[in-house]
């Protein structure tokens, strides 16, 4: 027998399948764990999800998660037949922006919807998952981390719609405002800013908690505020206070375009796992 799709619309039946599956490599996953553990604490921040398993041998053996109007997230598929059974079940009922995923995975499901349509995909940005499990202190760079608090409301949402701008051009983006309240309330989100001499300089923060790690991001510095180490102070602390709170990684993604930060995460302990495309459906 062939492999079989599942569709499930309730996050806590979707994990209960796919929770050792993702968790075999959980860095590979962290976005999609993270994803869930938003969905499963703070609905409201996507309110309408929809889930996936692959199921071969009485297993699982490939899942992904839709948060519309969102790229559909691939997790890791080793083979090209749980792919293509899963890519048909999803595109013969659902209108899909985009996908992002493992490089193969992403490529190959965005073949089978220019089959589908007609239409040529559009790879619109190569990224790369690192992680972290000891942090190397960087050189020190003046200042200290606090987290954020209300006073730093308007600064948040300026320095939100900036990360957008340059982090995710190719949209949709979380609304500023909503981001920056978010961090406030702690919803789903943790938060953090370098501050120099009275100044906030620059912005990091952490969500999505997998079973043994979090995610950090997002992460910006505004341009005339950059080369000066407060991201990699920043960075390196936020990444130590989570594992000093119990936690076995952090993981981050990266725009492989951007190669002062790839090189900055690694000097402070970040090391390389996979990489991800996403991939825009032209309508």
């Amino acid at each position: 027998m062939g492999p079989t799709v599942a569709r499930w619309s309730n996050v806590h039946d979707f994990l209960g399948a796919a929770r050792d599956f993702l968790a075999a490599r959980e860095a590979e996953h962290c976005l999609l764990f993270g994803l869930s553990s938003t969905i499963a604490s703070h609905p409201e921040v996507y309110p309408d999800p929809r889930f996936w398993t692959v199921h071969e041998a009485g297993r699982v053996v490939a899942a992904a998660l839709w948060t519309p109007p969102h790229n559909l997230l691939l997790a890791q598929v080793d083979e090209p037949r749980w792919l293509t059974a899963f890519a048909a079940d999803v595109l013969a009922s659902e209108d899909l922006p985009g996908v992002l995923g493992p490089t193969a995975a992403a490529r190959s499901f965005a073949d089978a919807w220019a089959v589908r349509t007609g239409r040529t995909p559009v790879c619109v940005m190569q990224e790369r998952i690192f992680r972290l499990d000891r942090v190397v202190p960087p050189r020190p760079a003046p200042g200290h981390c606090r987290e954020v608090e209300e006073r730093d409301r308007a600064l948040l949402t300026a320095w939100c719609a900036a990360f957008n701008a340059e982090a995710l051009p190719e949209g949709p983006a979380p609304d500023p405002a909503e981001a920056a309240d978010r961090m406030l309330r702690r919803v789903g989100r943790v938060a953090y800013l370098w501050e120099d001499a009275g100044e906030a300089v620059a912005l990091a923060g952490a969500a999505g908690p997998t079973p043994r790690g979090i995610r950090i991001g997002p992460v910006y510095t505004p341009p005339d505020r950059r080369g000066r180490g407060y991201a990699s102070n920043l960075v390196a602390e936020v990444s130590q206070r989570q594992l000093a709170s119990g936690r076995s990684f952090c993981f981050l993604f990266t725009n492989l375009a951007n190669r002062t930060s790839n090189h900055i995460y690694q000097t402070i302990g970040y090391a390389p796992v996979v990489d991800v495309d996403q991939y825009r459906f032209p309508g």
